[in-house]
């Protein structure tokens, strides 16, 4: 970058940075930055509420995904400009922490940036803007914990109304009673209680995805389903009263570390040598039978002959599993896993009601079913292509972590826009307490929020600006918090008794997520481009020229 410096007259150039540096400063930065911003959370701003309509994205491969999950969404955009990575890491952190609510997230970081864009043109200083975004989206979180309901993880029917509220977004076939139902068992199954508060690990719940059959015939496996198949053919493929043993040694004679050589000088010696190797595998066979297991589970490799004497003595062998099924196997059926066959004894045993090896389509699975409390358990997806078992798979982990976050915190606030026209309410109220400029920054995060239920009214084809109308006529009377918008009908009704719920944490991480990539876009006032040619980043006049997707045609 070459700046000119007068000297007596004479305009010398000093170059202060490499020639060829692109850089945009100021006003400029910042309207380029949430510019690309705004691109990408209105790229994914159709997807919201049950009314959303669903993306097909199309690979440089070929490879086409038909979602409307906004994690999936911001993964696969083929972003380019470091603005709109930011959002795409909003939409990261909404899924790993929560789980759910990562198009809410990223529509609600686009609409602040576009409310902070006006107070910039007004020439109110970033900063300002940045501390009053703080401040209310500390008192959002305040106000979310008062509007917020009690929830007891015995409440099956409040339970399977929230995965109900989180799968209704989603494919109209996933959210059948029947996904519903298997989804809070599920996480029911794995929940723990620990110093009086539960705990729900979802990765405890394994989720196997098959061809064939239709997504109703999904199954929930009270135990573990392994994508394996029985060792060997002389084996047995359906073992009752099953007793497991859970090895992570191996079932075969140990090759020495360093070279070693063995000479044999007759047959005899040879035959002698032979039969050792024999008895050396019968030796661990029998250690297996003697604890009494009829089924093994092997972490490593098995020799063919001690599938062969497996096979004679009736027991039911896998080999080659991988240690993470070998941990959810030691939660499910309650037995350990033994590093060294001589310490194998009935107590490391794990109990099973069947093992059994199941075919499905051109595989073979073995059920390990109905254990006795299991702490791991396995949802079969099924359905009838690629597409539609992904899509599945995908509702399905947003419908687990909302029933998780509902469990593990006990509390849950209304749908439908419900909490975001509150939240909007009162933090008008507190505008006016803050004060100064901060309060236009205030009132900006309380416009900002009534985006949520506008984006809910528009995807469903309703009047936006009607129903907002109706939406704060309606909590500006009292004891009138639960009340959203009914997007079949487009009336504005009490959403606790028409039964749309989610978890309190999804909305408390909408928020932090939004007020920090916002706060974090707002204070680059500099963007410079340091690597190889120097271009700065393309800025489209609008629409999605921005974004390359992947083989994306746009």
């Amino acid at each position: 970058m070459v700046k000119s410096m007068s000297t007596g007259g004479a305009n010398i150039p000093v170059l202060v940075l490499k020639e060829g540096t692109g850089r945009s400063t100021g006003r400029e930065a910042q309207r380029n930055n949430i510019m690309a911003a705004k691109i990408v959370a209105e790229a994914v701003k159709t997807t919201l509420g049950p009314c959303g309509m669903d993306k097909m994205l199309v690979s440089s491969m070929g490879d086409v995904a038909i979602t409307n999950d906004g994690a999936t969404i911001m993964k696969e955009l083929d972003v380019q400009h470091p603005a709109a990575k930011m959002l795409v890491e909003v939409a990261k952190a909404q899924d790993n922490e929560v789980g759910d609510g990562t198009t809410t997230a990223v529509v609600l970081a686009g609409e602040l940036l576009s409310k902070a864009e006006g107070l910039l043109d007004k020439n109110v200083h970033p900063t300002v803007i940045i501390e009053g975004f703080k401040k209310a989206s500390e008192k959002a979180q305040e106000i979310l914990e008062n509007i917020a309901m009690p929830i007891k993880v015995t409440d099956d029917k409040t339970l399977q109304v929230l995965a109900t509220t989180s799968l209704s977004g989603k494919s109209n076939t996933v959210s059948s009673p029947h996904f519903v139902k298997l989804t809070v068992d599920a996480v029911k199954q794995v929940a723990e209680e620990v110093n009086g508060k539960y705990k729900a690990d979802i990765d405890l719940i394994k989720v196997v995805k098959k061809h064939g059959k239709s997504l109703d015939e999904t199954e929930l496996v009270k135990g573990m389903v392994i994508d394996k198949e029985v060792a060997s053919t002389q084996m047995p493929k359906l073992i009752d009263g099953a007793k497991i043993a859970l090895l992570n040694a191996k079932l075969e004679i140990e090759k020495t570390e360093f070279d070693a050589k063995i000479n044999i000088e007759s047959p005899d010696q040879m035959k002698l040598f032979l039969d050792e190797e024999e008895r050396m595998i019968k030796d661990m066979v029998n250690s297996i039978t003697k604890a009494g297991a009829n089924v093994v589970f092997c972490e490593k490799g098995m020799d063919d002959m001690a599938l062969h004497f497996l096979g004679k003595a009736g027991v039911l062998a896998v080999k080659s599993v991988s240690s993470s099924d070998m941990e959810k196997l030691s939660r499910a059926t309650g037995g350990k896993i033994v590093s060294n066959i001589n310490d194998l004894t009935a107590d490391a045993l794990g109990k099973a009601k069947r093992v059994e090896e199941v075919k499905i389509g051109e595989d073979k699975l073995v059920y390990i079913r109905e254990c006795k409390n299991p702490k791991a358990v396995t949802i079969v997806i099924r359905g009838a292509s690629n597409h539609v078992i992904d899509e599945a798979e995908r509702s399905l982990h947003d419908a687990l972590c909302v029933v998780r976050n509902a469990i593990e915190d006990g509390k849950i606030v209304a749908g439908g826009g419900a909490p975001e026209a509150e939240l909007s309410k009162n933090l008008r109220a507190f505008a006016v307490k803050v004060g100064g400029r901060e309060q236009l920054a205030v009132e900006a995060f309380a416009e900002a929020l009534e985006a949520i239920p506008l984006t809910l009214a528009e995807n469903a084809g309703l009047d936006p600006i009607d129903v907002m109308v109706a939406l704060r006529a309606e909590h500006d009377k009292a004891d009138s918090k639960y009340f959203g918008i009914e997007v079949t009908t487009g009336k504005i009704k009490n959403m606790v008794n028409l039964q749309v719920l989610e978890p309190l944490r999804v909305k408390q991480q909408v928020i932090k997520s939004a007020t920090e990539a916002t706060n974090m876009i707002l204070k680059i006032d500099d963007l410079i481009s340091i690597k190889g040619g120097g271009k700065m980043p393309p800025m489209p006049p609008g629409g999605m020229g921005g974004m390359g997707m992947g083989g994306m045609p746009y």
